[in-house]
């Protein structure tokens, strides 16, 4: 089961993951207090084993490199989070160590992992966590995502204010009234443009 012991991992809660920690890597938006995303940067996305779960449920669902591992982290969370290279590979030679994992037979240079039976029974062990941790990166992809279009309705948010205060006071002459929607009728057909 997840919780046993191995010489080379952390054991289960604890904050550190053999001889590195896992940290978050990206600067979370502010919140009113200042914060980030629980708490702000420093933040860890993962403790003791969690990582190791993570990196072995995607190398089930797909045979995997070390980049693409990466890169299937960061897509899960919407580009808010990626794990560092010097996390990632000290922990796919632990998977491999513990048999979890092996090298799958290619010509190509970049080894790619396959799960072995005994990596799939432990992620069969652990489905509920696994799938916890599948969701925490899900969760903040959507946080993510979010907060990336929250400039937009800011700035959409502050034209209706300030064109409802002025239309309220009358202080527009039907000229002015045509030039604005001028100018708003501009902006829609660049938006329309931008790729």
């Amino acid at each position: 089961m997840f919780g046993h012991h191995h010489p080379r991992c952390g054991t289960r809660g604890s904050r550190s993951f053999g001889p590195f920690n896992v940290e978050w890597s990206f600067d979370a938006p502010r919140g009113p207090r200042g914060g980030g995303y629980g708490g702000g940067r420093g933040r860890r996305m993962f403790d003791g084993g969690e990582l190791r779960l993570v990196l072995l449920r995607l190398i089930a669902d797909e045979p995997r490199h070390g980049y693409e591992l990466i890169k299937a982290v960061e897509e899960l969370t919407g580009g808010a989070y990626a794990p560092s290279p010097g996390t990632v590979y000290p922990t796919l030679t632990m998977l491999g160590e513990m048999g979890l994992t092996r090298e799958q037979a290619s010509d190509d240079t970049r080894k790619r992992f396959e799960v072995t039976p005994e990596g799939a029974m432990h992620l069969e062990e652990n489905r509920e966590q696994v799938e916890e941790l599948i969701a925490r990166l899900q969760a903040v992809g959507a946080r993510r995502e979010r907060a990336d279009k929250a400039p937009i309705r800011r700035a959409m948010g502050n034209l209706r204010v300030a064109l409802g205060h002025r239309l309220e006071k009358g202080e527009f002459s039907d000229d002015t009234l045509h030039d604005i929607a001028a100018l708003i009728d501009e902006v829609a057909q660049k938006i329309e443009r931008l790729r």
